[in-house]
């Protein structure tokens, strides 16, 4: 039985034509598996996303999504009494390369559990991570009912983490699992006619592809500037009401406006789309213009000079 076996795998691969059968069900099974077939709905979801809404909780997922824009950054929101760990576990292959926050209203605060998905090499990449990991969730108890204004101090946590160097700078690249399953059909479809098929249409998806990486590549980096100059502008507003505290100045007012002023120009960063060029130069702007005013009452007579 086993020798007969044998004679037929053999007669059956042994040809060119048979290797070559055996080959491309081999790189059919891989397509798939790479492109995510045997994934769970957590994983399917953050493959190109950066928010996951478990079902039954209630969250305006576009506008979460983009409060997190481009950032290397992927939050789960889970229903109350899920396992957390178990679900940033579901992440490992799916969000390579991001900072996992996981979430779930418990009574009035939130449980949350951080999992980072970037490189470790070493026992320096190991300590990054915990920082990243119990640095990520600070401050988002006060916003329990809350849950994008919760996202919003996630995100100016993570901005921080990203000016410490503790978090790699750059925008997260999503690389579309579309074609490994192309691969799969067309290993099905017949090894000759399938290959020359998807020689053709990886030439043309390629072309297009790289044309659209490049105008992709142009919008993150005008919203990449623009997220680093208000995290800027942000450090200089602590850094301003640190330095008056308490304290009766002239200046006062003036940074009472400038607070107000930023936190209404916030709403507008966050809302803003990349690929929207005109609006992302206004707003880096006014950014700008805020920036100069913080200078300006930072230098202002009377205002303490901040502690060293």
């Amino acid at each position: 039985m086993t020798v007969t076996i044998r004679r037929l795998l053999g007669g059956l691969f042994g040809t060119t034509f048979g290797g070559a059968v055996l080959a491309t069900l081999v790189l059919a099974g891989w397509a798939l598996w790479s492109g995510g077939v045997l994934d769970g709905p957590i994983a399917r979801e953050v493959r190109a996303s950066s928010v996951y809404v478990a079902p039954g909780v209630d969250l305006d997922r576009p506008a979460a999504e983009r409060i997190i824009g481009n950032r290397r950054l992927v939050v789960l929101l889970m229903a109350p009494g899920d396992d957390l760990r178990a679900a940033c576990k579901q992440t490992e292959r799916a969000a390579s390369g991001t900072l996992v926050l996981v979430v779930s209203q418990t009574g009035q605060e939130w449980d949350t559990y951080g999992c980072s998905r970037f490189p470790q090499r070493g026992n320096r990449d190991f300590g990054r991570a915990i920082v990243m990991e119990t640095t990520i969730n600070r401050g988002i108890d006060a916003f329990v009912d809350q849950p994008l204004e919760a996202l919003k101090v996630v995100t100016l946590n993570y901005d921080l983490l990203v000016r410490a160097g503790t978090v790699p700078d750059g925008a997260r690249t999503i690389s579309p699992s579309l074609p490994r399953y192309l691969l799969a059909g067309a290993a099905a479809g017949g090894v000759v006619a399938g290959a020359a098929g998807l020689w053709l249409i990886g030439r043309r998806a390629g072309r297009l592809a790289h044309a659209r990486q490049a105008r992709r590549a142009g919008y993150a980096d005008g919203r990449a500037d623009l997220t680093a100059a208000t995290a800027a502008l942000a450090q200089q507003i602590v850094d301003l009401d640190q330095q008056l505290g308490g304290r009766r100045s002239k200046a006062k007012p003036a940074y009472l406006r400038l607070a107000s002023d930023y936190t209404r120009l916030l709403d507008e960063v966050t809302a803003v789309r990349a690929d929207d060029e005109s609006a992302v130069r206004r707003l880096h702007e006014q950014v700008d213009t805020l920036s100069r005013q913080a200078s300006r009452l930072a230098d202002e007579p009377g205002v303490p000079s901040k502690a060293l």
